[in-house]
């Protein structure tokens, strides 16, 4: 959904609202809390958020409930823009932006796009076992170092295994999805990779390439593997990874051209949401699929 179909359909709270019961219940709500199909509108609810009144356990509920938007007070309308704005952008797009796009405060942006993230590291999608022809490599994620105040202190950054930027390691499908995980010390040694490797691809159905790092040896022991030796070339007949590479590219813009900086702690959703996106990235309809997970509706 483009910002001008969704600005069109929600033009205010209670279609929004409607949108989100049709979605969650799909005409037949029932409570969140026992489950019980004998509910009713609340006599108090108010015009922000109505609530529903369950009969068996007594409890009252919104529709928000249980869900991403659950306490929020930020109209639903306002998430709807952010989570089409932060699907839209190929290569992710700050808080600023956002905060800027839907005048709104920063803070309060970049709080509901970290819940969003979150949401997006939870896609049941994520763990489906990759297979068929699957690329594998690792990549490194962070600022350049600042140069010295003195011409005598400027040395080459390092780069590669040597630098101490942060690690991700990654697995695609050629023409499919994408797993990619912010690595710890040790999961980018042979034991670590792995048990990477064991956790989200099918090894029965699947031939691996990857480039010449020694790491990648031991699986040669239990799937069928293929070597890219990349000092020779980056590409010999379908021998390539330029899938992962690809997507590696995709992880830095948003470093590099969005979001600048982030810290360690919350690199693993920024990885998360490249994934997330990346997977949906032939779905013309990634904004209800988005919305139906989000909010746990049946299938």
């Amino acid at each position: 959904m483009n910002i001008i179909d969704l600005f069109q359909t929600f033009q205010t709270q209670e279609q929004a609202i409607e949108y989100l019961e049709k979605v969650r219940w799909h005409g037949e709500p029932h409570c969140p809390y026992c489950g019980s199909l004998s509910v009713g509108r609340h006599a108090s609810g108010d015009r922000d958020m109505p609530r529903w009144q369950c009969r068996d356990c007594h409890r009252a509920f919104a529709v928000t409930v249980g869900t991403l938007f659950h306490g929020t007070h930020v109209p639903l309308r306002n998430w709807f823009l952010v989570l089409a704005l932060m699907l839209n952008a190929k290569k992710s797009a700050s808080a600023y932006q956002i905060a800027r796009d839907l005048g709104m405060r920063r803070p309060t942006v970049w709080s509901m796009m970290q819940r969003i993230r979150t949401a997006m590291a939870a896609d049941p999608a994520q763990e489906k076992l990759l297979h068929g022809i699957v690329e594998a490599d690792e990549t490194y994620v962070g600022g350049k170092p600042r140069k010295g105040n003195k011409r005598d202190d400027d040395k080459p950054s390092k780069r590669g295994r040597g630098t101490k930027k942060v690690p991700v390691i990654g697995a695609v499908e050629r023409g499919g999805r994408v797993v990619a995980r912010v690595a710890e010390p040790g999961d980018l040694s042979a034991k670590g990779i792995s048990k990477f490797l064991a956790r989200f691809v099918d090894r029965a159905g699947t031939l691996l390439i990857t480039d010449e790092y020694a790491g990648y040896n031991r699986v040669s022991d239990t799937m069928l593997h293929s070597v890219i030796c990349h000092a020779e070339a980056y590409a010999d007949g379908e021998t390539h990874t330029n899938s992962i590479e690809g997507f590696w590219a995709l992880i830095k813009r948003a470093w590099y051209g969005s979001h600048h900086h982030y810290s360690r702690k919350y690199m693993p959703l920024y990885v998360a949401e490249a994934c997330y996106k990346y997977n949906r990235r032939r779905s013309k309809s990634s904004f209800a699929e988005s919305i139906g997970l989000f909010v746990g509706a049946a299938a």
